[in-house]
């Protein structure tokens, strides 16, 4: 039986094992949840996020040597199955610190020849000045629908000032203005100064809004990729290309 030694609200912080005499057999520390499910009758939980789930919904079989195409074809068959998020990636950067950082930001082109992968940011922002600092990276996606994740590392490096130009003029005109408006990462006192900036924004530029020169594009040259498919018993199939000097070398990972 759990002799409850420490609880913070629900989770358990301590608990002493005993055996039926009472002695102490071992202790340890973790957040693990205790319940009472009768009469005496103690049930242990190894946690709140306990939902399970079983992957069924593809594989990956056969000769695989494109990773290109296969990008390709992932990307379509993600954006059919969720049009609104297919294209969000979580981009891993080195801090300034040495400690990992990592956000969301949106694909918005592959380069097929070099197989780069474009995102647009503020330069002035963390990440941009950790890019600079340290121009390597790591992006990863996961399609919940079709149980597919996509890891991506490689090299960064800004667009030209006129690739940039481009994509900003695309852009709707309330993202242009809130480009000028945000000091992106900086403290600001609240919400309400950030109003004042933004309508200050929209004074100053009444028509056309030009690109900040501190707001432009990446591309993150692909140097290894890994195509995970969800398989049933957690046996994933994991993929993985590994740029060499003429093409591509994969070999198939461990799940």
């Amino acid at each position: 039986r759990f002799t409850k030694l420490g609880m913070s609200d629900v989770l358990v912080n301590v608990w002493m094992l005993q055996n039926e005499r009472g002695t102490s057999c071992s202790w340890q520390k973790s957040p693990v949840r205790f319940e009472l499910i009768g009469p005496g009758q103690p049930f242990l939980t190894m946690g709140q996020y306990e939902d399970r789930k079983d992957y069924a919904k593809g594989s990956l079989d056969g000769h695989l040597d494109n990773p290109t195409a296969l990008l390709f074809g992932w990307l379509d068959a993600a954006k059919a199955a969720d049009p609104q998020d297919y294209n969000a990636m979580t981009l891993s950067t080195r801090g300034l610190d040495g400690n990992p950082e990592a956000r969301i930001v949106l694909l918005r082109e592959v380069e097929e020849a070099s197989l780069s992968l474009v995102f647009y940011t503020n330069y002035a922002s963390a990440k941009g000045e950790e890019l600079l600092a340290h121009p390597h990276a790591a992006v990863t996606f996961f399609w919940r629908d079709i149980e597919r994740q996509l890891r991506v590392r490689g090299s960064v490096a800004r667009l030209s000032s006129e690739e940039s130009d481009r994509y900003f003029a695309s852009r709707p005109r309330a993202s242009q203005i809130g480009a000028w408006t945000s000091n992106q990462s900086a403290t600001i006192l609240n919400r309400e100064a950030l109003e004042v900036r933004r309508k200050a924004m929209e004074a100053q530029f009444p028509n056309e809004v030009s690109r900040p020169p501190h707001w432009g594009g990446y591309r993150l040259r692909t140097e290894s990729i890994e195509f995970w498919q969800g398989r049933p018993g957690r046996l994933h199939d994991r993929i993985l290309f590994n740029r060499q000097e003429e093409g591509w070398a994969s070999v198939r990972l461990q799940p």
